[in-house]
């Protein structure tokens, strides 16, 4: 089975200017492709191959084959973060997740704050999470280079990519204005909420021997498979 590149959910061009077409190509195109390249050569005739993507990463993570994960990790990571902005993104949290964000941080201007600092906090490349607790809590929490939530528990809700290839064409070393530019003009709020009241959070496949789960625009269908079925907290 080969893993494929997912289509981008827009036009190239769609985030402009706070994300430019030159960006999303080379991040797209250049370095998801080349996680997902690399991935399928390391899987080909072992014990991953025939795996969804999520469980690749989990069981490479579990055996410490670092190669393994870090390429899975962030095909993964990569067909995450493009959902989670939108040119027509619903800008702050309603329903489920509005209550969810009060509780845990007592607003969205202390979310932006936390989430920000976060993400200005992690030294070198990585990744700045909200993320679902076990019991409902929400949190923010940053990962390492490919490290994503799900070896720890969490379920990932929206997340901004830290990589220096994620923002430097269009901001340079000025990652907190990155970080501000995607929390204020980017992060869709709808995507985080569908992925607080989808039971086993959203399955973001790239491949997995079926044909890409993003293709034609839409968001792919619950898939508690790909993540583990978790009864949602409400």
């Amino acid at each position: 089975m080969t893993f494929k590149l997912p289509d981008l959910p827009y036009a190239k061009d769609a985030l402009s200017p706070h994300m430019s077409e030159r960006t999303l190509s080379f991040h797209h195109g250049k370095h998801h492709k080349g996680y997902v390249d690399k991935l399928n050569d390391a899987v080909k005739g072992t014990d991953y191959d025939g795996m969804t993507l999520i469980d690749v990463a989990r069981r490479a993570h579990e055996n410490g084959d670092t190669g393994v994960f870090n390429n899975a990790a962030q095909a993964w990571n990569h067909g995450f973060f493009w959902r989670c902005m939108s040119p027509d993104r619903v800008a702050e949290p309603t329903g489920l997740l509005a209550t969810r964000v009060s509780e845990t941080f007592g607003s969205l201007a202390q979310l932006r704050t936390r989430f920000i600092a976060d993400g200005m906090a992690r030294f070198g490349s990585g990744w700045v999470w909200l993320v679902e607790r076990e019991g409902g809590a929400l949190d923010v929490v940053s990962t390492a280079n490919a490290d994503l939530p799900q070896t720890a528990g969490l379920k990932p809700l929206l997340t901004c990519d830290l990589w220096e290839h994620a923002y430097y064409l269009d901001y340079q070393n000025a990652r907190q204005a990155f970080l501000e530019a995607f929390f204020d003009h980017l992060a869709d709020w709808n995507f985080a909420e569908t992925c607080l009241e989808t039971q086993g959070g959203y399955p973001c496949e790239c491949g997995s021997g079926r044909e890409s789960l993003h293709d034609a625009g839409e968001p792919a269908a619950p898939d508690t498979i790909a993540w583990g079925a978790r009864a949602k907290t409400n």
